[in-house]
């Protein structure tokens, strides 16, 4: 009986599976990689209808986070400002640039400015700025240095385990509550230590804290 296949061919299945599992785990790993928030989202800083630099108003003049994150200590959100914020000095200051062109229709209109926005979570993940906010932690740990932006961008993952990773060590990101918005703010040696204890801190790790 003739041969029809040459006996080379036996080995293509063996070929087949040592090169699918290499294939899987190279799919894999490509997904966790590119498509993780450190690779999707950091760096992220898309242009604003408005060009506000943060370099300019938070860093130049030192206007405090709280002016325009009114309801940061008190709720879940920073919360965007509205107009009215935005036209308490620019009534004033710079009243016909058209780089506030948008603003200025925006209060004659008394529609908001469609601000886009950057930092984002999940819908099943519950993020409450008070509670962080009031424990200590600093806006430079989650935002960074945003007093040097002139655009803002995302410097961080907000991924899970970026979030346990302080939930498990809290002490660096924690300072004085009446210092978070100090951007520039430098902890003394055992200082994070120390104010966790009086701020008596147990950051939970379970599932529920988070996910309701």
């Amino acid at each position: 009986m003739s041969v029809i296949f040459p006996r080379w061919v036996n080995r293509l299945p063996l070929l087949f599976a040592t090169g699918g599992g290499i294939g899987a785990f190279g799919l894999i790993g490509f997904v966790w990689y590119f498509f993780s928030p450190a690779y999707t989202d950091v760096g992220y800083a898309p242009r604003q209808p408005v060009p506000y630099s943060h370099k300019t108003h938070a860093g130049n003049l030192g206007m405090d986070c709280r002016y325009c994150h009114s309801l940061v200590e008190e709720g879940p959100h920073a919360t965007v400002p509205p107009t009215q914020t935005c036209m308490n000095c620019h009534s004033h200051i710079l009243p016909e640039s058209p780089n506030l062109r948008l603003v200025r229709e925006s209060w004659a209109d008394d529609r908001p400015v469609p601000w886009i926005r950057i930092h984002k979570l999940p819908d099943y993940v519950h993020f409450s700025h008070e509670a962080h906010v009031n424990a200590g932690v600093g806006c430079v740990s989650c935002h960074g240095r945003v007093d040097q932006m002139v655009v803002v961008r995302q410097v961080e993952p907000l991924s899970m385990s970026w979030c346990l990773d302080c939930h498990r060590d809290p002490a660096p990101h924690v300072r004085p509550r009446e210092l978070v918005t100090q951007m520039d703010y430098v902890p003394e040696s055992g200082e994070g230590q120390a104010l966790v204890r009086q701020y008596r801190l147990n950051p939970p790790e379970n599932c529920s804290a988070c996910h309701f």
